[in-house]
């Protein structure tokens, strides 16, 4: 298996009709968007953006199939696999890949980001089915994720720990020692910080505001700051209106304001347990999107 993930790589919402059901006519607008842009590498779907884990089993293959099918085969669908148990997500993956998609993001084991994991079972979890933030119990220390790196099967890696510290020190040893790796950062609210030391962007900002994150990347790889920071402040506003709310998880509600912002979707409908935003937050968003410049999609 061969992908070229050097570039974005946007982690899209998963569109619902106003009663709760999938919209794959509204997957079908956001996919083939996303899909036509030059420089997007794949989708993520099924994430925590994607609410993938709000889904029944029949539901994420559909929702898989509708993705696939959006992108004509222009980009590889990438997805989420969130199963608890190393066979559930083994599982999982299988569903997957016979639903289309032709890789998948593996995330720890919930449980892990309360408890913690015993040495070996990061490594166990990968090679059966065949990464995340610094403030839980689940951020894979260095050996970890360079033993992970090595194993059959990994093509790249999300690194989502926020502690620079470790960002500074690891990250050039990951580099040196798994240079047939690419590094991906997923910490939207840091891109800036973080975009001169990797390959790519792996984001669920990038389902809202790819066009500003490409050119971020770019200037990223050429080490111009200047032009980074340029490219970074002009969408700031909407930054902060998805990403500094009180959640993390707001993010995502914010997130299908932005594309109904931008006439992709026509409302910001979530699951549960996710709930909408509070009085004023979607104008506070529309604002957001208007001074960072960011144009309606036709």
């Amino acid at each position: 298996m061969s992908f070229d993930l050097k570039g974005l790589i946007p982690a899209p919402v998963t569109p619902f009709t106003k009663d709760g059901r999938v919209d794959y006519d509204a997957i079908h607008r956001l996919g083939s968007w996303l899909g036509s842009i030059k420089g997007v590498k794949g989708l993520v779907v099924l994430g925590h953006a994607g609410e993938g884990t709000f889904l029944t089993q029949s539901v994420q293959v559909e929702t898989i199939k509708a993705f696939v099918k959006s992108v004509d085969n222009r980009i590889p669908i990438i997805a989420g696999i969130t199963g608890e148990g190393t066979e559930v997500a083994a599982y999982e993956a299988k569903r997957a890949k016979e639903a289309g998609a032709q890789a998948g993001l593996l995330y720890p084991s919930h449980g892990w980001l309360r408890f913690g994991y015993q040495p070996g079972a990061p490594q166990d979890r990968y090679k059966t089915v065949y990464e995340h933030p610094d403030n839980t119990k689940a951020n894979y220390n260095l050996q970890t994720l360079l033993d992970i790196a090595a194993l059959p099967g990994v093509i790249a890696m999300k690194n989502g720990v926020r502690n620079m510290r470790r960002w500074d020190t690891e990250i050039p040893v990951f580099r040196r020692e798994r240079p047939n790796v690419p590094v991906l950062t997923c910490l939207d609210e840091y891109l800036l910080h973080t975009t001169f030391d990797v390959d790519g962007m792996l984001v669920g900002y990038g389902n809202v505001a790819p066009e500003e994150l490409l050119q971020l990347i770019e200037a990223g790889k050429a080490g111009d700051h200047k032009r980074a920071r340029q490219i970074h402040d002009q969408p700031l506003p909407l930054t902060k209106a998805v990403y500094h709310r009180g959640s993390h998880m707001e993010g995502t509600v914010a997130l299908k304001h932005v594309l109904v912002a931008r006439v992709i979707l026509d409302h910001a409908t979530v699951r549960s347990p996710l709930v909408p935003l509070g009085d004023g937050a979607e104008e506070e968003i529309y604002e957001a999107v208007s001074a960072s410049q960011l144009s309606k999609v036709a």
